[in-house]
């Protein structure tokens, strides 16, 4: 059974400050978030222990331990932001449904449970509603790795006596399918190759963790990954990178209510299609090796802005930019190109005073700036949480954000960090 939410995730009561104060100070980023969920599932490759480090501590991370825990993991917290993972000579098999239809990032235990097995039976995963996210990606290459699949009405069993080396194209650049099949072909005797990758930092620094403990992985980063699999991995540890994601929002929060605000912590380099974009917008950025300097201009200019695989615009930051486009003076387009059906939270901007016009499942029209009003709203999705959070501090009087374990699944205690450079939000 998965256990109870860690985080108390009572709503969110934002006081805001419609340009009449901002933050200042420093905004710590925490480590990344995708790539820890997947750093996480790979401990079941290892035949020692794996002690991960500066982890997040989210809900998925902590759904993640849940899971591994009831598949045999030994799972023990060893510092403050620290985990240890060692797997058992024989894992269970079967995914606890509870836990994975909570969070996407189960499907990626699958791979590395059969490549070990020869056996794996799970649910369909569950996350965000953002759109079908159908699984015959991952189907069709366990298959083509000398697996047989089975469906049912709500389940799928996999199973393979031996699975073996294999030349993978996949239909689309899935960054999970991508690191899920990289992470099974590490115990896969022969060669596996995969054409049409996605090419995420994420999926680079997973590539190097392996490859440090002896995998043997070449190609991550580009859309072309050869793995020469067969064996179990040695023991160690390894630190984990920021979130470049929870970076890219928080330049948005500083680039609409930041005076003088740094985001610390970060790799800039991985963020360059957002802070391209807050450039074009007007924003004022001071570039360090592992930090940005975030000022707020006086008028914010209007950008149209088009989602796409790294190292394009990222769709998680898709939502949070919207906000800033409320502000800008003049009308932007924003085109969602990824996920069908991640434009449903335009509608409560909408009702907080925003102009937006949707104008089909990917495209809408923003025209500002816009005056937005305080009001309670449910949270739909991790990255939409966020998104409402920024627009209620930009916002005249108080919000309420319903739901908010959506948020407190990705960003660690956000408030805090939030109240600490000048921001007024309660759990209530």
């Amino acid at each position: 059974m998965a256990k109870k939410s860690r985080i108390k995730s009572m709503p969110f009561l934002v006081k805001g400050f419609s340009g009449k104060k901002f933050l200042s100070g420093e905004l710590p980023v925490r480590g990344a978030k995708n790539f820890a969920l997947k750093a996480q599932a790979a401990s079941i490759l290892f035949g020692g222990d794996v002690v991960l480090r500066n982890m997040p501590l989210i809900e998925d991370v902590f759904k993640m331990n849940d899971l591994l825990s009831s598949l045999g993991v030994a799972v023990d917290r060893i510092g403050n932001r620290s985990f240890r993972f060692k797997s058992p000579r024989n894992l269970e098999t079967n995914l606890n449904t509870d836990a994975a239809k909570l969070f996407r990032a189960s499907i990626v235990l699958t791979g590395p449970i059969l490549a070990r097995e020869g056996r794996v039976s799970f649910s369909h995963p569950g996350g965000c509603v953002i759109g079908k996210r159908p699984i015959d990606v991952f189907l069709d290459a366990f298959q083509k790795m000398g697996a047989k699949a089975r469906s049912f009405k709500k389940s799928y069993l996999l199973e393979a006596d031996k699975l073996h080396g294999a030349d993978i194209f996949l239909k689309l650049p899935s960054v999970t399918a991508t690191e899920t099949l990289m992470m099974t072909a590490v115990l896969v005797k022969g060669v596996t190759i995969l054409r049409n990758c996605a090419c995420e930092p994420e999926i680079v620094s997973l590539a190097e963790f392996l490859n440090s403990f002896g995998a043997d992985i070449k190609g991550a980063g580009t859309h072309t990954i050869v793995v020469k699999g067969g064996r179990l991995l040695k023991n160690g540890f390894f630190k984990i990178p920021p979130d470049r994601i929870e970076a890219g929002s928080f330049a948005v929060v500083a680039a609409l209510c930041g005076k003088n605000l740094r985001i610390k912590n970060c790799d800039p380099s991985q963020m360059m299609a957002v802070l391209r974009a807050l450039e074009d917008a007007g924003v004022n950025i001071e570039f360090d090796k592992d930090a940005l300097l975030i000022k707020t201009p006086r008028v914010l200019k209007p950008v149209d802005i088009k989602t796409r695989e790294y190292p394009g615009f990222a769709t998680d930051l898709q939502a949070p930019f919207s906000v800033l486009l409320t502000q800008a003076a003049g009308r932007s387009l924003l085109f969602e190109t990824v996920f069908e059906n991640r434009l449903g939270y335009l509608s409560d901007l909408n009702r907080m005073g925003a102009n937006i016009l949707v104008c089909d499942p990917h495209r809408a029209v923003i025209n500002g700036p816009t005056k937005l009003r305080g009001r309670d709203m449910e949270s739909p999705d991790l990255r939409a949480g966020l998104a409402f959070l920024t627009a209620a501090m930009v916002a005249e009087g108080d919000s309420v954000i319903n739901n908010i374990y959506n948020i407190d699944r990705g960003y660690e205690k956000v408030e805090e960090r939030l109240n600490a450079v000048g921001a007024e939000i309660k759990r209530i």
